[in-house]
């Protein structure tokens, strides 16, 4: 690579080599750290070329492996050129609940239910307790549960490089680190956690901490509004180039929205909000997708036809599906312009949910959702689900997420920095 490196980045391929080569028998995990811009991505190529790894083919021995949280963020690292999977595909497999199973836990529940009101006290508090358990189960036995996988790739790998750590959770973190492997983390700390629990490889104290801003970005309007926002500052109206604004979300409606770019939002609430509005300005007002053009964003892998979580679809065929009322059947493609093959089958409920939500619909209709497609609307998406991803141009809602400051810096820093190019932020 024919890269002009600062100091601080020579002497962290320096220290990642060090210790690759001499400290992995006492340090399974080295941290690089750094914010947005610091060139992280870089100094690790450039680092594993320094010591002559090469990255490992499916079910080869030896070599490097690359692996992210989200499908979405191991899509772009794959276009950018570097064999990613998920962490999730590389070291677990999937185990689901058997029909002969479901019953046998719904015919106990049923017996119980019907036998309580004949028990005396003693039996009765007994019987309570089962009834609470077996409909605690029930309310997640429709759910995958994953599952180690002793037979993954990862066993015979030499090093494991993992890029957007913030969103990896303690059992994730424990799982990893039990094959035994040197593990190369890439984190930015100012980033969002996981949903639930905190991100474990970046609660440590790194091992590099990169903070100068590599001299291709930083004359970014974008990351000086990106560090205001990680150190808590209040941003002020007005432009700061042609193409980064921060204006009052009264004079910025849906339809100026649809040309504006990827909407980012804080809380499920204004995304089905912003959605509602943004497709009925399109001229979509339909509750359900109805016809071609319209944007919907997949929320569930789907290796099998090639779509990942946090993916982008346009429709290009809508029909109502002949047997199942809960379901429509459409043709799509990718954001890429590359068309799934065939009518596909989506699940209907998460497009009533922007009519009226309901908490517990996924509960009841596991059954009836099995084996469809889960998607969204897709004009407007949460913070969350945007992390791993770039676009050309963001529009931030700032809906006043964050209980706390320290979780608003970082849910404005990460949704700022999802921009490449144009970014306007909406206050």
């Amino acid at each position: 690579m024919n890269v002009s490196l600062t100091e601080a980045q020579t002497r962290a391929i320096a220290a990642i080599r060090d210790w690759y080569i001499h400290r992995t028998h006492e340090q399974q995990v080295f941290r690089v750290f750094g914010y947005a811009g610091v060139g992280k991505t870089t100094i690790t190529a450039m680092a594993i070329e320094a010591l002559g790894l090469e990255p490992m083919t499916p079910g080869g021995l030896g070599g490097v492996l690359f692996a992210a949280f989200t499908g979405k963020a191991v899509h772009v690292m794959t276009q950018k050129g570097t064999p990613a999977q998920t962490i999730h595909s590389l070291i677990y497999r999937t185990s689901e609940a058997s029909p002969e199973e479901i019953a046998r836990v719904t015919e106990e529940l049923a017996a119980l239910e019907r036998d309580l009101p004949r028990m005396g006290v003693a039996e009765r508090g007994f019987a309570e307790a089962q009834i609470a358990q077996l409909k605690l189960r029930l309310d997640h036995i429709h759910e995958p549960q994953f599952v180690l996988n002793p037979q993954s790739d990862l066993r015979d790998a030499d090093l494991l490089v993992l890029d957007e750590v913030s969103m990896v959770g303690a059992d994730m973190a424990q799982d990893l680190l039990a094959f035994g492997k040197p593990i190369l983390v890439l984190g930015d700390p100012g980033q969002l956690p996981p949903v639930k629990g905190t991100g474990v490889f970046t609660q440590a104290v790194p091992d590099v901490m990169l903070t100068e801003v590599h001299r291709q970005a930083a004359d970014s309007p974008i990351l000086r509004l990106a560090t205001m926002a990680r150190q808590g500052h209040d941003i002020p109206f007005g432009a700061y180039d042609d193409q980064v604004w921060k204006m009052s979300r009264h004079e910025v409606g849906p339809a100026q929205m649809l040309r504006g770019g990827q909407v980012i939002c804080g809380t499920h609430a204004m995304r089905r909000r912003l959605n509602t509005a943004m497709k009925d300005a399109a001229g979509f007002e339909a509750d359900y997708p109805t016809g071609a053009g319209e944007k919907i964003i997949c929320l569930r892998n789907r290796h099998d036809l090639g779509l990942i979580n946090g993916m982008f679809l346009t429709l290009t065929d809508v029909q109502a599906h002949p047997h199942n009322d809960r379901a429509f059947r459409a043709s799509v493609q990718t954001d890429d312009g590359t068309p799934v093959s065939g009518m596909q089958d989506f699940w209907r409920g998460e497009y009533d949910d922007h009519v009226r939500f309901d908490r517990d619909r996924h509960r009841r209709e596991w059954m009836a959702c099995r084996g469809l497609i889960q998607s969204s609307w897709g004009y407007a998406i949460t913070c969350h689900k945007a992390q791993g991803s770039q676009f050309p141009t963001v529009i931030v809602v700032d809906d006043g997420f964050g209980h706390i400051a320290e979780e608003r810096s970082r849910w404005l820093y990460t949704a700022i920095t999802r921009a490449e190019r144009g970014l306007l932020i909406l206050s």
